[in-house]
């Protein structure tokens, strides 16, 4: 929050404050002087009646069964008290006398004249609705008592009080309130404000300069206020968290360093462990390569020795030395595939044709002993195969996939005929928090071996995990495919066939096409 902000907040906290106490205070001296006021009203009332006795004594002193008084005198004192109406009814009965233009009240003022006389006391009601000073309020007030006379009750009288007055009264002293209300409140706002201001603001401020201009040079950058107050507590705790914060900066660089260092050993020692798995699968294709290499080899001698005889003629030297060509190039072709596999990688992602891939792949392993006894079927259903990987990569682990699947297959004792099946097809990926749907391509490497307990179906992709006798295996074929395919932002999983064997799953992120955005990118 700004300065400008905080001042401005602070000014309409103290105008809502005082306002809403000076209201308050208002509302209750309202009531209080407004039942003080009903209260004089009331004992005006009860004044009045006992006036209005003294004067009716004489009248009703007479024996006469019609006593005549002079109402001039009544209605000026109804005139001067304020009274809207007066009734007088002697102790039978009888109505002496009712003066006053307030006819309406006249039934009501009568029962509860009558209702004095039968009890012996005064009564008090309140008649009409009419608008006070902050709510509606009694319009009138009727007041009732009985009088006496040598102490015998000779009769009673009630008057009608008119309201309208006493509210007027209340008015007049509100306008004279919101008068001072308003120099009052520009006053003690101001006096508030300028406080707060000195003792909050300021020292606040002070605190944000500071701030604003740390540097980590600064050992005890915050300046300790003159008073003992919260700020100079505040200003201890600031200095204390600012060298905390130097000291724990020092700790988390060194460990930053610290961890790229043992980030850049692991990056090494995993190409290291990538690269002798990768050696480890040359080394065994080679001794197959071997093999099929004598072959040729031997033909070719063959034909060398056919070309050394004199009888045969020129036509039957161009047929042998075309054959030993041909043999010389497939031994050529097998060592070359060979050594593109065993070449050093750079690790450099690009656009790649799995399905291309594949093929190549299956030309490699065609003339390798381990594949001898297998049926090695290719399903490229997937109508669109270009993901974005390395490509040595790829195919070092579609390779320890073959690898593990023959093996799996020779390691039992009686089998119909070994198969194994890459299958490739569009699927599409689920949702997630992180990523959206879209297209994806799905490799499967699918055998017909003795398949693996399902206990451990979680556990294979552990390193140095495997299920081969000891000597065979390092297991750390499927623990490298798994940091591969993760890193080409795919997933790889393992289940068993419900037929027979296992099903070694890869899911990876499509190329996106040309039309839909730029070449090379991923789905996201």
């Amino acid at each position: 929050m700004s300065a400008r902000g905080l001042k401005t907040n602070i000014l309409i906290d103290l105008v809502l404050l005082l306002s809403a106490s000076m209201l308050m205070i208002n509302i209750v001296m309202v009531n209080v002087a407004g039942k003080d006021l009903l209260r004089a009203e009331i004992d005006k009332g009860f004044i009045f009646i006992e006036a209005l006795a003294i004067n009716l004594r004489p009248v009703l002193s007479r024996s006469d069964t019609t006593p005549d008084f002079d109402s001039t005198g009544i209605w000026l004192m109804m005139n001067r008290a304020g009274v809207s109406a007066v009734m007088a009814v002697e102790q039978s009965g009888r109505m002496i006398a009712f003066e006053g233009y307030d006819q309406q009240n006249a039934n009501l003022l009568k029962v509860m004249v009558q209702r004095s006389i039968e009890t012996g006391k005064p009564n008090i009601d309140f008649q009409g609705a009419a608008w006070g000073v902050l709510w509606k309020g009694s319009k009138n007030i009727l007041v009732s008592s009985p009088f006496s006379f040598n102490g015998q009750a000779i009769g009673a009288a009630g008057v009608v009080l008119p309201l309208e007055d006493m509210y007027r009264i209340q008015l007049k002293g509100q306008k004279i309130f919101y008068v001072y209300f308003l120099i009052n409140l520009v006053i003690l706002t101001y006096l508030g404000f300028y406080r707060l201001h000195k003792v909050l603001v300021r020292p606040l401020l002070r605190l944000v300069s500071r701030t604003e201009s740390f540097s980590d040079e600064d050992e005890f950058y915050f300046g300790l206020e003159k008073d003992g107050n919260e700020f100079n507590k505040l200003s201890k705790s600031l200095n204390q968290m600012l060298s905390r914060i130097n000291r724990d900066k020092e700790q988390l660089q060194a460990t930053i360093i610290s961890l790229e260092e043992a980030n850049r050993d692991l990056k090494k020692a995993q190409k290291e462990t990538i690269r002798a798995e990768k050696l480890a699968s040359v080394g065994r294709l080679s001794a197959g390569i071997a093999h099929e290499i004598g072959n040729p080899i031997g033909i070719v001698l063959g034909y060398f020795d056919l070309l050394k005889q004199k009888k045969i003629g020129d036509e039957q030297k161009k047929d042998f030395i075309r054959r030993a060509e041909g043999e010389v190039n497939r031994i050529n072709t097998i060592i070359r595939q060979l050594l593109d596999f065993s070449r050093h990688s750079d690790e450099a992602l690009g656009p790649l044709s799995v399905h291309k891939l594949i093929d190549d792949l299956q030309k490699l392993v065609a003339v390798q002993p381990l594949m001898a006894d297998i049926d090695l079927k290719l399903l490229l259903a997937a109508e669109h195969d270009e993901i974005i990987a390395d490509k040595d990569q790829l195919r070092q682990v579609l390779l320890n996939l073959l690898i593990n699947a023959s093996d799996a297959i020779a390691s039992q004792d009686s089998i119909d005929g070994g198969k194994v099946t890459i299958k490739t097809e569009n699927v599409s990926r689920p949702k997630t928090a992180k990523r959206g749907g879209g297209e994806q391509l799905k490799i499967s490497v699918i055998d017909n071996g003795p398949g693996i307990e399902q206990d451990k179906l979680s556990d294979i992709f552990d390193p140095f995990y495997t299920t081969k006798d000891p000597g065979k295996g390092t297991g750390l074929g499927l623990s490298i495919c798994f940091t591969i395919i993760e890193g080409f932002g795919g997933r790889i999983t393992a289940e068993n066939n419900p037929d027979r064997g296992t099903i070694i799953s890869i899911y990876l992120p499509l190329m996106k096409s040309s039309n839909e955005c730029e070449p090379g990118k991923l789905y996201e």
